[in-house]
Formats: C-alpha cells, sequence, structure tokens
C-alpha cells in the first residue's frame, strides 16, 4: 500500500489573529490535492480558533507543537495531552530540535511524552536529527537511532506515529539538505525501522523532511522514493505553503 503524503506546517510562535486567520482562509479557498494529509501547528493559545477555523476543510487538521507528559498538576506554561484534544489537536509534534536543544528536553522526557500523547489518542509527529558537526564528524545515524531508540520504546502502535527528520543544521537556516543527502538519510530511518521494529512497519510509516522546505525546492524533494512529506517552518506562514501541499499535484 502506497504511503499517503503528509504536509504539516509548524507555525513556532509566530503570528497572531489577524495574520492566522488569513493562513486558514488561504487553505479554506485553496484546491489542495486530496490525496495529501495536512496538518498546521499554531501556537497552544490559537489552537482552538484554528481547529474551529478549519473544521470544514476534511484534509486539514491541527496539531500541538508540544504537550507535557502529565494529565494535570503545577506545570506552569504547560499543556497536557488532554487540554490539546479539547482544543480540537489530533496531533502533536515531539522531539522538535527546538525542544531539545533550547529547551533541554531529553530522550527519556521525549519518550514519556510520546507514551502519553498515544495513551490520550494524539497521533505524534516524531522529530529526529543531527547537528552540523554530528554531521561532519559521521555520527548522523548514530544520532538519530539513539533518538528513535526513545521513540520506539513507547509507541504500541506505530499507525498512530510520522518521523520527522530535521537535520538541525537545516532548520530556518536557508540551508536545505540536498535531495541526495536527505534521501540517504530517510533510506537508513526506514532500513533501521525495519530491523528494529518489523519490516511491515518500515514499509508503512511515514518519513516526512523538515529543514528550510519552501516552494522552490520541494519538487526534487518529494520525488525521493523515502520522502513522504514535509514538516514545513517558515514557509506554512506564506501562501506558498498551499503550493507545498499540491506539489504532486
Amino acid at each position: 500500500m502506497a504511503r499517503q503524503f503528509f504536509v504539516g506546517g509548524n507555525f513556532k510562535m509566530n503570528g497572531d489573529t489577524a495574520s492566522l486567520t488569513a493562513i486558514t482562509d488561504n487553505l479554506k479557498k485553496a484546491k489542495l490535492d486530496a490525496n495529501v494529509e495536512v496538518v498546521v501547528a499554531p501556537p497552544a493559545c490559537y489552537l482552538q480558533r484554528i481547529s474551529t477555523e478549519l473544521s470544514d476543510k476534511a484534509t486539514v487538521n491541527v496539531s500541538a507543537q508540544n504537550v507535557h507528559e502529565a494529565g494535570k498538576g503545577a506545570f506552569t506554561g504547560e499543556i497536557s495531552c488532554g487540554m490539546a484534544l479539547d482544543c480540537g489537536a489530533k496531533y502533536t509534534i515531539l522531539g522538535h530540535s527546538e525542544r531539545r536543544h533550547v529547551f533541554g528536553e531529553s530522550n527519556k522526557q521525549i519518550g514519556a511524552k510520546t507514551a502519553a500523547a498515544l495513551r490520550a489518542g494524539l497521533t505524534v509527529i516524531a522529530c529526529i536529527g543531527e547537528k552540523e558537526e554530528e554531521r561532519e564528524s559521521g555520527k548522523t545515524m548514530d544520532v538519530c537511532t539513539e533518538q528513535l531508540q526513545a521513540f520506539k520504546e513507547n509507541i504500541g502502535d506505530w499507525n498512530k506515529v510520522v518521523i520527522a527528520y530535521e537535520p538541525v543544521w537545516a532548520i530556518g537556516t536557508g540551508k536545505v539538505a540536498t535531495p541526495e543527502i536527505a534521501q540517504e538519510t530517510h533510506e537508513q530511518i526506514r532500513a533501521w525501522i525495519s530491523a528494529n521494529v518489523s519490516p511491515d512497519v518500515g514499509a508503512a510509516v511515514r518519513i516526512i523532511y523538515g529543514g528550510s522546505v519552501n516552494g522552490k525546492n520541494c519538487g526534487e524533494l518529494a520525488r525521493q522514493p523515502d520522502i513522504d512529506g514535509f514538516l514545513v517552518g517558515g514557509a506554512s506562514l506564506k501562501p506558498e505553503f498551499v503550493d507545498i501541499i499540491n506539489v504532486n499535484a
């Protein structure tokens, strides 16, 4: 069975009511490729609003950018899985490099968040990726497999998981992995999953690419056999997000 193409838009800490409404209006008016699963991840305070605004767009769902592993408690500034669901989210991003390297989240904590999210009924966009010095020293797969292992230990149903490979050196830098580099790493990730989870999961799981994806470079990336879509950052805030969604149309 062919893997359904997946395009996620991570808005990060960007946008306000007016600008985000303009994005949702553009998505609602656009003719989107019906074969593509689209997910947008606004800041938490806009989750419910964006979910409501997109409720009539069947192929577009909403994701949290992060959740806490606890169901409730004295965790100032955090949101629980239940809160994300209550606001209309069906997905959550976990393990993003900014959570790892800016906020200091460990593989252990990301694993705990993954278990909590899946228990709650969220689909997890599981992010992995290496820093520039790790790629240059030949440690890309060492880093990625260590991160993958932490996810694997907390995943029961792989149908509820999308893997996002995002080389840290390409996120928001304007640099982008060449299609050949991205494909090679995706192929190695799929091989690891096939060997360490099962061949069926390896064949079925979607592995998407993130890292300065835009309307100009998405076409060649999308043609790679092991790239099943994108997690888009800055370009998801622009009209070209529709062009990325429709890259295969």
